[in-house]
């Protein structure tokens, strides 16, 4: 289980466990719970705040120990900040780190009270929600490999950090509610870290394929292609990119039918997985070749997206479909030069075998719309390093050919605070990967290199609506946050699901 933190809600006048976190408005504006409990400590926690010079900013903190006239043995005032203009990305954030402060304490149990003065901007149910939602995503650790987690006799250690939360707030059964679709989130976003974060030798296509099989007790179908049926496919793209590895590929096909009417168009989600990625024989520099393990991050994000689905029951069809393969060199492995003829009829001459994750996705996206007929694609790659030359590691890029889709994808970014830039797609880019001996070469020179890239999807894309995210500065090695400490982030999870929830449940009939 990924899980690794239980959240549990209950009234104001339940008891706290042995360590409390209190949350406190900014100029230490104080709700009436709060009050009451500085009342019981005899002003003990306005003094305390006054002597700290603690001015309730949000993510500052102080601590009073066994204070007097509480049943707790700590407890901890952490700032909020102005509640009337917290967003719901801020609430999450504390979350996270209210987790922090409360784990340091190496306490097993503690209790949140999630209680401030007129918020206005979000109700108290899903203020608690969203601090419970933070906490859980910053609870996450990839530790089973870490042996010393274990004792003389290989059974687990006892936890001696954080594992139950009690929110405290107005209303417990609205704030649990609220949280059950959040929970869901998390879990997918646990499981998309979870892939992106285990080695290559333990997770090639056949194992990633063999892992998500098991979300069938969700509700999903769940159907893996083989390299017989890729071949009969002619997903000769995709098949090029692995035929240098003794790991055959695999493409994994996941259906959600949640919509009220089974003839809905499904939405399509299309994630390029390659479980490890050497360059081929264009081979990758040593140095940070062990991160190429995570060049499956945007096939990760799909399926941690559609077990979020599952598990919330979403009023949507939706498609999730995993191209699965490993980039390797040996004797049989694809060379540059080589040309292929993709799963569509057009041909590509491979110039760099370093860039075949686009190879994979040409053949995948092809598919999706032959048979499917979705009613958007957007699929998500750690496709370039050029676009974290562009952006960094804080956004996506965005690429589409839809006015629409692209908007809705940036405002559910902006929402969920995983954001997004949009890159322009024209006509003036194709030149430069026009072949003289093909349709299309697979890469187009120095310059502008994720934008190529997405150009090259395009060419793979008919008359539907499609997005493509480069998630290569996001998805793995990710910056350290409030809700995530981990390499990999499962970035993309929560975008998506607030997109589908947003704009599309919402529609369906």
């Amino acid at each position: 289980m990924s899980e690794r933190l239980a959240i549990a809600f209950a009234p104001f006048k339940a008891p706290l466990q042995p360590v409390a976190a209190l949350l406190c408005a900014e100029e230490l504006a104080l709700g009436p719970e709060t009050r009451s409990l500085d009342r019981k400590a005899n002003g003990m926690v306005l003094r305390a705040a006054e002597a700290a010079a603690f001015k309730g900013k949000a993510k500052t903190s102080f601590e009073l120990l066994a204070p007097a006239g509480l049943d707790v043995s700590r407890l901890i005032v952490i700032g909020a900040g102005q509640p009337d203009q917290a967003k719901e990305t801020d609430w999450v954030n504390l979350g996270g780190y209210l987790y922090a402060q409360i784990a340091a304490r190496k306490s097993e149990e503690a209790s949140v009270v999630a209680d401030l003065p007129d918020p206005r901007s979000r109700s108290a149910a899903d203020i608690a929600a969203d601090i419970a939602f933070g906490a859980l995503l910053r609870s996450y650790r990839f530790n089973k490999y870490t042996t010393r987690q274990k004792d003389e006799n290989g059974e687990e250690k006892k936890n001696d950090g954080l594992a139950r939360l009690v929110v405290h707030t107005q209303d417990p059964e609205a704030a649990e509610a609220a949280f059950a679709r959040r929970k869901a989130v998390a879990n997918g976003m646990f499981l998309a870290r979870d892939l992106v974060n285990e080695p290559a030798n333990m997770l090639g296509p056949v194992d990633f394929a063999e892992r998500v099989k098991e979300l069938t007790s969700l509700g999903l179908e769940v159907e893996v292609l083989d390299v017989d049926a890729l071949k009969e496919l002619k997903m000769n793209a995709l098949l090029a990119v692995g035929q240098g590895s003794a790991r055959p590929p695999r493409v994994v096909v996941l259906q959600w039918n949640g919509a009220r009417s089974r003839r809905s168009k499904p939405l399509c989600f299309i994630g390029k997985g390659v479980c490890f990625d050497t360059g081929g024989l264009s081979m990758k520099p040593a140095q940070g070749m062990e991160d190429m393990k995570g060049d499956m991050g945007g096939a990760a994000c799909v399926a941690g997206l559609m077990q979020a689905l599952a598990e919330r029951r979403a009023n949507v069809n939706a498609v999730g479909i995993l191209g699965l393969t490993e980039n390797m060199p040996s004797g049989t492995a694809q060379r540059p030069g080589d040309i292929v003829t993709s799963m569509s009829g057009q041909t590509i001459e491979v110039l760099n075998t370093d860039a075949e994750g686009r190879l994979v996705l040409a053949d995948v996206l092809w598919y999706a719309q032959e048979r499917f007929k979705p009613r958007f694609m957007v699929d998500l790659a750690t496709l370039t390093g050029a676009i974290m030359i562009a952006l960094g590691k804080e956004y996506a890029g965005l690429f589409a050919n839809d006015d629409k889709l692209a908007a809705d994808l940036i405002e559910a970014g902006t929402a969920t605070g995983e954001q997004l830039w949009r890159m322009p797609l024209a006509r003036a880019y194709d030149k430069l990967i026009d072949s003289r001996i093909a349709d299309m070469k697979n890469i187009g020179g120095r310059h502008g290199g994720a934008i190529t890239a997405a150009q090259f999807l395009q060419r793979f894309v008919k008359d539907t609506p499609w997005a493509h995210i480069d998630v290569a500065g996001v998805a793995m090695d990710s910056p350290k946050t409030d809700i995530s400490q981990s390499w990999a982030s499962g970035w993309g999870v929560r975008l998506l699901d607030r997109m589908i929830a947003d704009k599309y449940e919402r529609t369906e009939k």
